[in-house]
């Protein structure tokens, strides 16, 4: 059940029967030169999706943008400061904890998202707590980043050794790939690929990560592959989600 797509009543008798909600989050950012740009959030998107549609749960709009500062040096990116993404799920939680949402079970794409939205909750709940909602006090957030799924882990390092790498990887390539095979982009990738290096600003890590991968090889994705990695995804996540669900 997609909130988009649903209408006012029919939130209303869904929430009658549970106040957890799926929210994907992802990023708009380079991903390689044959990553698309919108990678983490189609990732994100589809396994939410299918969480949804397996705990029968209703999936909240995309946040499709994210904090990806260290990637702006690159054309297309576009990125929110993590003060202005802590504000954009500050004021999602409000309205939704309004409206009587109090489980939030966010899926989360992009590894640079991780600390701004942790801050986010902890704030959150401080001023959700000072505007006196009802079940202010009930109100929980759950971040899930479905690449760090133990399942989905172990078969990429079964796919793809240490060439799965940390940026424009074989395996998040691989879903999207699954996900949009008319959008699959080909092309020559060098040898030698940078790794290891820590983050500072966009320019400094165009200068370290020329071609945008970090010790990846995204040639080695396939279709087939994305298939396994979002059924490992979905199915994982799903059973952590109804944990959430039920727990106090």
């Amino acid at each position: 059940m997609l909130l988009q797509l649903s209408t006012w009543t029919e939130v209303e008798q869904y929430l009658a029967q549970s106040q957890g909600i799926i929210l994907p989050i992802g990023s708009t950012e380079q991903h390689g030169p044959t990553g698309l740009i919108g990678t983490d959030a189609i990732c994100a998107e589809a396994i939410a999706r299918g969480v949804g549609e397996s705990t029968h749960a209703l999936v909240a709009p995309t946040i499709n943008v994210g904090m990806a500062l260290h990637h702006t040096s690159f054309p297309g990116t576009i990125s929110l400061r993590p003060s202005t993404l802590m504000l954009v799920i500050r004021d999602y939680l409000t309205c939704l904890v309004k409206a009587g949402f109090t489980k939030f079970f966010f899926i989360n794409g992009h590894g640079g998202n991780m600390a701004t939205l942790k801050a986010a909750f902890s704030e959150s709940y401080a001023i959700l707590a000072d505007l006196n909602l009802p079940n202010a006090d009930r109100v929980q957030c759950h971040l899930a980043n479905w690449f760090m799924c133990s399942s989905v882990y172990q078969l990429a390092k079964e796919l793809y050794g240490n060439q799965e790498g940390s940026h424009a990887t074989p395996s998040e390539v691989a879903l999207t790939q699954y996900v949009y095979p008319d959008a699959i982009k080909q092309g020559t990738l060098a040898a030698d690929v940078a790794s290891g290096h820590p983050i500072y600003g966009a320019i400094d890590f165009r200068r370290r990560y020329a071609d945008g991968r970090m010790g990846s090889n995204p040639a080695l994705a396939t279709r087939e592959h994305g298939q396994r990695f979002y059924e490992l995804a979905v199915k994982e996540l799903s059973h952590r989600y109804l944990e959430f669900l039920s727990a106090d």
